[in-house]
């Protein structure tokens, strides 16, 4: 984007949208970081800059929990409840609204520089610009995708697939006549054999709930929480007692080799109890990690380490006792050096942190 061209539509009456400010502010990306470990969910932002007397956008609604702070100049919006019980809390955001497809709105106000303005999924909106002022705020997002219907979208298959492999009434062949009494053209048939049928598909629905893997499911979706998710926000004593406050160190113009020490009395704490996941997959125990995210959306691939699965009772160790520090030699590891071993690289991952900070060797 060059400056004189933004500008140039900016005098013409467009807005500016401002993609991942994130990436570009510590402090955006100090209070996502904050939000998406309490909402439990990706917390994004926008920041949107509109000039005097225009609006940006039509009126629509939004897929997300919207909270609009305003940064600079003013801003009128009005906010309109759902029209009918199918847009409450949609999954999917709306396409643009005409004026003459809109009610009375619930609320209608003039926002200000430090004004905080929420409307739910489902919520239609509109903001535009005072004829003697601009406007800049920043709106940030959470709960995409984030229902019961999307964890079940993971669970069902998952449950049916269990169920064909370990119960032969899912793998029974279909009537071999059903296709007569069956079908939207039969709906409205008495036939015993519709009976039948309907109460065998419900009698195996009901059914699938034993075989429901739900925590399997639950942890698929913390992983791809964690994949979007930004990285932690550290402060300096944080830095100071994990991989951070080890910097690169030159010698005779190369690198040199830094040896962290760290031994059985050492005492360790997970930096975070949501930066890791602990999820059992078909290629092996997986622990993934947000440490090494990046603060622009999905710019990396997932992170994750292979874990041995003698370690996963190490690990829901430090899990179960954060934000207690405990010993390396506590951890119930068979040998001392699986101890320090799995230790260091959870360390050298940036995923644990220090009581005190360490001596390089």
């Amino acid at each position: 984007a060059r400056p004189a061209v933004v500008w140039d539509f900016y005098q013409n009456g467009c807005s500016l949208r401002l993609l991942c400010p994130q990436a570009f502010s510590p402090t955006v990306w100090h209070l996502l970081s904050i939000l998406q470990e309490h909402f439990g969910s990706m917390a994004g932002a926008n920041v949107y800059l509109t000039p005097p007397g225009t609006q940006g956008f039509a009126p629509h609604y939004d897929d997300i929990e919207a909270f609009v702070l305003q940064l600079e100049g003013k801003k009128h919006w009005r906010v309109y409840g759902p029209r009918s019980d199918a847009e409450v809390l949609p999954r999917f955001s709306s396409p643009n609204f005409t004026q003459a497809e809109l009610g009375e709105p619930v609320l209608e106000t003039v926002l200000e520089p430090g004004d905080l303005l929420y409307f739910p999924r489902g919520f239609i909106h509109q903001g535009d610009c005072l004829p003697d002022a601009h406007s800049l705020h920043i709106t940030v997002s959470s709960y995409q995708r984030n229902t019961w219907g999307d964890l079940l979208e993971k669970l069902l298959p998952a449950a049916l697939q269990m169920a064909l492999e370990e119960d032969v009434e899912y793998r029974k062949g279909l009537p071999m006549d059903y296709l007569r009494y069956m079908g939207v053209a039969n709906s409205d048939a008495v036939d015993t054999r519709r009976t039948a049928f309907i109460e065998k598909v419900q009698s195996l629905i009901k059914k699938l709930v034993d075989y429901a893997p739900i925590d399997a499911a639950v942890d698929q979706r913390a992983k791809s929480f964690l994949h979007d998710c930004l990285p932690p926000v550290l402060t300096e004593s944080e830095k100071a007692r994990s991989m951070y406050g080890f910097p690169a160190r030159w010698q005779d113009g190369g690198p040199r080799d830094v040896d962290i020490l760290i031994t059985k009395d050492t005492e360790v704490c997970l930096l975070s109890h949501a930066i890791v996941r602990l999820c059992n997959e078909e290629a092996g125990v997986m622990l993934y990690y947000t440490t090494e995210n990046s603060r622009v959306y999905h710019e990396e691939e997932p992170k994750f380490l292979e874990i041995d699965p003698e370690y996963t009772d190490s690990i829901e160790f430090l899990l179960s006792s954060y934000p207690n520090y405990v010993s390396v030699g506590t951890l119930p590891c068979e040998t001392l050096e699986d101890k320090i071993s799995l230790t260091t690289l959870l360390f050298e991952k940036g995923i644990l942190t220090t009581k005190k900070p360490l001596v390089e060797v």
